[in-house]
């Protein structure tokens, strides 16, 4: 009865299943149940990391594209009016969607701001405000993913080092059933163990590299999108001060 339980057990079954193999699918297979689990977790958290970073690598280099093709109409010296009329149709850039929301604000205050210097105020922070919520909602879109990559490169660690003690676990469990430290016995649940560390890092590693990387992109992004829109806020302020 006794050796049918050590059989039985998980560990046991572990010994049994040490063969020697200690490939990659050789130490999923004889992996406990527990450690096959986060073994899948980090592999598919891995997975999409790297989908994430290819998105946001073909986003940012579509924005950065998109903004130096309207940055050079926007100052071909074309007028507003020529500009916005032109964009009325094109608004896939967010540096175009934020133009086109500063003309139609611009179109409808122009008239009250002729009535006095609060008009005109007020007609300027409108369309301030106009443009401050076009630009937060563009970063918002393009900031997509940012927070999934960072719980994937501070977790992973932590998942791998779970699946890590489990597997010390199940080699102490194993020695405890055999009554022997022979590396027979041991070696399976310190091959698993190592093996979930492996892939938390393999996680966690790209992850965190992908996340620092993108964060700069998007810094320098906001900051080109932001001054744009400030440099946009000071010419239609210009053109409510001339009142044309």
């Amino acid at each position: 009865m006794n050796i049918l339980l050590v059989l039985t057990s998980p560990a046991a079954a572990l010994i049994l299943a040490g063969t020697g193999d200690f490939s990659f699918w050789g130490l999923f297979l004889q992996a406990s149940l527990v450690v096959k689990i986060v073994m899948v977790l980090l592999l598919l958290a891995s997975l999409w990391s790297w989908a994430i970073a290819i998105d946001k690598m073909i986003t940012f280099r579509m924005l950065k594209s998109r903004a130096d093709k309207f940055e050079e109409t926007f100052w071909s010296g074309r007028t507003l009016e020529d500009l916005s009329k032109g964009l009325a149709n094109d608004v896939r850039d967010p540096m175009a969607r934020v133009f086109a929301a500063a003309m139609r604000e611009w179109n409808e205050s122009k008239g009250s701001a002729l009535r006095g210097d609060g008009a005109m105020m007020s007609a300027h922070q409108r369309i301030n405000g106009v443009m401050n919520l076009v630009v937060n909602r563009e970063l918002t879109k393009a900031e997509r993913g940012m927070t999934v990559l960072a719980t994937i490169g501070s977790a992973s660690v932590f998942v791998g080092l779970f699946g890590t003690v489990w597997g010390i676990m199940n080699s102490f469990r194993a020695v405890g059933q055999m009554k022997s430290a022979d590396f027979s016995v041991v070696a399976p649940g310190v091959a698993e163990a190592l093996f979930a560390t492996a892939l938390g890092l393999i996680a966690a590693i790209p992850a965190v590299i992908f996340y620092n990387f993108f964060t700069n992109e998007l810094d320098r992004y906001a900051g080109r999108l932001e001054g744009y829109a400030d440099e946009l806020s000071a010419i239609l302020s210009r053109k409510l001060t001339k009142g044309s």
